[in-house]
C-alpha cells in the first residue's frame, strides 16, 4: 500500500472518530461516568493495538516495535498531563458537565500543535544529525529535573497566557453554559471555559518539548511517531475521566517517568555508537511503569 495512501487514509479515521465522538456520543453537553470513560479508554487502546498489528503486517516487526514503543511513553507521560488538567479544572472550579467539551477541543488544538513539533524535528534530526545529542542531554536533564522537583503548584491567575488572553478578550465573571464566546450588548465576550481551553493548550505545549525529542529517540519514522502520538492523545479525554480521583495510585509515576526520559535520552546520545535494541527499550519501559504503578498502589494501601 503507498505511503501517502496511508496517511489520507489514517486521517480520514480520526476524523470520523472525532465527528463520532463529539457530533454523535456528545452532542451535549453531560457529566461523564466512570463506566464510560473506562468503555471509551478501553476503546482507543484497542484501536491501537488493532492499528499495531496492522503496522507489523504492512511495515515489520522492527516498525511494529516502534510504534508500540512509542505509543506506551506518550501515553505514560499523557497520564502527568492528566493530572496538571485535575488541578485546572478545580481551580476554574469547571463544571463536570462541561469538562469534556473543554477537553475536546483542547485535545484536537494541542493534536495540531504536536504534529507541527513531529515533522519540525524529523526534519531538523534528518538534515541536522548533531541535534540528537541535543535532544538527548535536554532528555536527560528534564527527567532529572521531574525526579527532584516538589509537588506541582498551579496558579493560573499568574500565567502569561492566562494574562495574554484577558487583555485580548473581554472575559465574563462567569461560565455561561458550555459556550466559549457570547454576544453582549453586541459586544464578543470571552468566557471562563474558553481560557481554560487556552491554558489547556498552552499546557501540553510544554508537555509536548518533553514528549516529542523522547518518542524521537525511538523512531525517526514520521509516520510511526505520528500515528502513535495521535493515538496517545485521542484517548487522553476518557483516560482523565477514568483516572480522575484516584491520582493517589500514581504518586511514584513521576519517578518512573523520570527514569525513562534518562535512558531515552542517553539511548539518544549513544545510538551513533551502539544502538539499544528496541526490544530492550519496551521491555525497559513496561518494568518501570510497572514497578512505578506498583510501588504507588503499595503506599497507598499503606496509608489507609
Amino acid at each position: 500500500m503507498a505511503l501517502s495512501t496511508l496517511w489520507i487514509g489514517f486521517n480520514l479515521f480520526i476524523l470520523i472518530m472525532l465527528a463520532l465522538d463529539l457530533g454523535v456520543f456528545h452532542r451535549t453537553s453531560k457529566e461523564i461516568s466512570v463506566k464510560s470513560a473506562l468503555v471509551w479508554t478501553g476503546a482507543w487502546i484497542l484501536l491501537a493495538f488493532i492499528f499495531n498489528i496492522f503496522v507489523h503486517y504492512q511495515f515489520g516487526q522492527e516498525k511494529a516495535f516502534e510504534f508500540f514503543t512509542g505509543y506506551l511513553i506518550e501515553k505514560s507521560l499523557s497520564v502527568d498531563n492528566i493530572f496538571v488538567i485535575i488541578l485546572i479544572f478545580s481551580y476554574f472550579n469547571v463544571p463536570a458537565a462541561y469538562q469534556h467539551k473543554v477537553l475536546f477541543w483542547g485535545i484536537l488544538g494541542a493534536l495540531l500543535l504536536r504534529v507541527t513539533f513531529i515533522f519540525a524535528g524529523v526534519e531538523l534530526i534528518h538534515r541536522f544529525h548533531w541535534l540528537v545529542y541535543i535532544f538527548g542531554a535536554f532528555l536527560i536533564f528534564t527527567g532529572i529535573k521531574i525526579s527532584t522537583q516538589g509537588e506541582i503548584k498551579l496558579d493560573p491567575e499568574k500565567n502569561p497566557v492566562v494574562r495574554f488572553t484577558r487583555k485580548l478578550f473581554r472575559v465574563t465573571p462567569t461560565f455561561e453554559k458550555d459556550n466559549f464566546f457570547i454576544k453582549k450588548e453586541g459586544l464578543l465576550w470571552a468566557t471562563p471555559l474558553f481560557v481554560v481551553v487556552i491554558l489547556i493548550e498552552a499546557t501540553d505545549l510544554i508537555f509536548a518539548v518533553d514528549s516529542i525529542p523522547a518518542i524521537l529517540a525511538i523512531s525517526d519514522d514520521t509516520f510511526i511517531v505520528y500515528t502513535s502520538n495521535v493515538f496517545a492523545i485521542l484517548g487522553l479525554r476518557s483516560l482523565y475521566f477514568a483516572l480522575a480521583g484516584i491520582e493517589k495510585y500514581f504518586i511514584y509515576l513521576k519517578y518512573g517517568l523520570s527514569v525513562i526520559l534518562v535512558f531515552v535520552g542517553i539511548k539518544m546520545c549513544i545510538a551513533e555508537w551502539y544502538k539499544i535494541p528496541i526490544e530492550i527499550s519496551l521491555a525497559f519501559i513496561i518494568l518501570t511503569l510497572s514497578m512505578a504503578v506498583l510501588a504507588s498502589m503499595a503506599l497507598s494501601n499503606e496509608k489507609k
